[in-house]
C-alpha cells in the first residue's frame, strides 16, 4: 500500500501566492477566521509583514470538527489549484495548536530549509 506524501511545510503568504503545485502534499498554518459547514470549508488567514493572507481549506475528510474560531490551526493535505484561480488545501489532517510558539514555527521552517539545501548541495 501506498501511504500518501509527508507534506513539506509552505508559510500560508506561498500557498495563496500559488507557489505551491497543483498536487502537492504540503503542511502550513493559520488562524481559523471562518468554518462554512455547508461547504465544509475552513478559511485560515496569517499575517506576514503589512500582508494578511488567506487558504482556503476543504474539511470533507477531517469532519466533525470543533471549529475554534481565531485559534491557530496546522494543516496536513494537498493543494487543489480551482478552476478560474485560486486554490485549496484538501486536508487530511487539521489540528488546533492554539499557544505554539508562531515565530519559532517559521524559524524552524527557515532552518529546515537551510539544513535540505545544503544536505543536496553536498551530495
Amino acid at each position: 500500500m501506498m501511504l500518501p506524501k509527508p507534506g513539506i511545510y509552505h508559510f500560508p503568504w506561498e500557498v495563496s501566492a500559488g507557489q505551491v503545485p497543483d498536487g502537492g502534499s504540503l503542511r502550513t498554518f493559520g488562524r481559523l477566521c471562518l468554518y462554512d459547514i455547508i461547504q465544509s470549508r475552513v478559511t485560515l488567514t496569517a499575517q506576514h509583514g503589512s500582508d494578511q493572507h488567506q487558504i482556503f481549506v476543504c474539511t470533507k475528510l477531517v469532519e466533525p470538527i470543533q471549529a475554534q474560531v481565531g485559534s491557530l490551526y496546522t494543516v496536513l493535505g494537498e493543494l487543489e489549484h480551482q478552476k478560474g484561480g485560486g486554490s485549496v488545501v484538501k486536508a487530511r489532517l487539521l489540528t488546533c495548536v492554539e499557544g505554539m510558539n508562531l515565530p519559532l514555527l517559521e524559524q524552524a521552517i527557515r532552518e529546515q530549509r537551510t539544513y535540505q539545501r545544503e544536505r543536496v548541495g553536498s551530495q
